[in-house]
């Protein structure tokens, strides 16, 4: 009896430990997300799985190109993915279907197509990046008030991997 007593006792610590061990990597780690629109087209389709690191923004702060998933200004219960155009004391500006980040032409070649709109030149403010999707003509980002500039506190963390469908597995820039 005291070895049925033993066996149950070692799998409540197995399964307490595991459950430990998943809230912190979940919390502090990674955390997997869906991809929920078409706004980051071509890059990433609508239903992606993806991997988001969590913990990497506490050593550095975001760098352009990076795709990177946030809370939505307005909704913090919503969570956006976008691309890392510029960052704080950069100049941005879009104009002729073009971007220019420092007065430098932003060669996009992941972009699903040129950008419609234009964007009047601004300086990031410290403390903020500026997002855009790669679907410039379907995507809710820093052009439009209800975004504006992403404080980095919204930030949750950098997408690093697409693993689901298993035919579209890849690595993210």
């Amino acid at each position: 009896m005291s070895s049925i007593g033993e066996e149950a006792k070692d799998w409540i610590i197995s399964i307490v430990v595991a459950v430990v061990l998943a809230f912190i990597i979940r919390q502090f780690i990674v955390e997997l997300y869906i991809v929920d629109g078409p706004s980051m087209r071509p890059t990433l389709q609508s239903q992606e799985r993806l991997v988001v690191n969590k913990f990497i923004y506490d050593f550095r702060d975001p760098e352009k190109g990076e795709i990177l998933v946030f809370q939505y200004p307005m909704d913090k219960s919503r969570d956006f993915i976008k691309r890392v155009i510029a960052t704080p004391g950069d100049t941005i500006e879009i104009k002729d279907s073009r971007v220019y980040v420092n007065d430098q032409l932003l060669t996009e070649d992941y972009i699903l197509e040129p950008t419609l709109s234009e964007y009047p030149k601004a300086t990031v403010p410290q403390g903020t990046l500026f997002v855009m999707g790669d679907n410039r003509n379907n995507s809710e980002d820093s052009r439009f008030a209800d975004v504006g500039f992403v404080p980095y506190k919204l930030v949750k963390g950098k997408a690093c991997l697409v693993f689901w469908p298993l035919d579209q597995f890849k690595t993210l820039p």
